[in-house]
């Protein structure tokens, strides 16, 4: 399908050589549209990171096929050209920054592509303009929040042009104000730009805002679907190890004590209006 960006087939990986080891993925298969906003889901050990590392060749499957963009991972010939349309942004910023300086920190990873000088300096305006931080190029990122360091982290991936970011759980170590600084970032990135996103996170009021929700568990996917389709199944969720949104946690627990609401409820407006027709 033309519209389809990443493609997993039948995938497993084991770390080591000794193939008798319990996989940490196991016959994963799924694909993911262009433009697509990706959450998965899952307890540590579940498999999230490892899959996160296959989809722009860090790791190479053990089992099956990972495509991207037509690409098979496996073919050491195009491992840069898979990097340059998949950019990952890790968990701590300070392990991402390179420079002394904010803008040198972005042209990093255009400079290592070959990139001219002068559309460089393009790149790098573009790419913080997009997160927002253009009038701190000039200054050091150590003098930074935690959110606006992950902010050029991501501006450093911008700069390159992919088509596709994979955020392994970016906001992780952020304060509130933090995060939703980053995830105001990665919505407009999607929504705005049209790249795609696979965000890897343990908060579930982010993967609320994603288009399809992915659970993992011991290796494999458990469930697939929309927000709203993945979060109304409280109790399976929490079978995997996982909580489900407040306020959805709240219409469960209404629910549970006879009262009429929907059980899909996501947003504090979802469930004022929900009450609301109770009256």
């Amino acid at each position: 399908m033309d519209d389809v960006f990443i493609e997993v087939r039948n995938v497993g990986y084991v770390y080591g050589k000794d193939k008798k080891q319990k996989p940490a993925l196991h016959d994963i298969s799924i694909s993911i549209k262009k433009g697509e906003f990706v959450a998965i889901l899952g307890e540590n050990g579940s498999g999230k990171s490892t899959f996160a590392r296959l989809l722009n060749a860090l790791l190479i499957p053990t089992e099956g096929d990972v495509y991207i963009n037509g690409m098979n991972t496996k073919d050491s010939r195009r491992t840069w050209d898979i990097r340059q349309n998949v950019g990952m942004v890790f968990q701590n910023p300070d392990n991402q920054l390179v420079a002394t300086v904010v803008e040198d920190d972005v042209a990093f990873g255009p400079e290592n592509l070959g990139v001219p000088q002068s559309e460089i300096r393009e790149r790098v305006d573009m790419a913080l303009k997009a997160v927002d931080m253009y009038e701190h190029r000039l200054r050091e990122p150590y003098r930074l929040s935690g959110g606006q360091k992950q902010r050029v982290a991501i501006a450093g991936i911008i700069a390159m042009k992919p088509k596709c970011i994979v955020l392994d759980e970016p906001t992780a170590m952020l304060d509130p104000l933090g995060r939703a600084e980053v995830m105001e970032t990665i919505m407009k990135l999607n929504r705005a730009d049209g790249i795609t996103i696979i965000l890897i996170t343990h908060f579930m009021e982010e993967a609320v805002l994603a288009d399809r929700v992915i659970v993992m568990n011991k290796g494999e996917i458990k469930m697939d679907g929309t927000p709203k389709e993945v979060f109304e199944d409280v109790e399976r969720i929490r079978a995997f190890g996982l909580d489900v949104p407040q306020v959805t946690e709240l219409a469960y627990l209404l629910r549970q004590s006879g009262v009429d609401i929907r059980p899909e409820i996501l947003t504090v407006d979802e469930m004022v209006e929900s009450l609301c027709q109770l009256r």
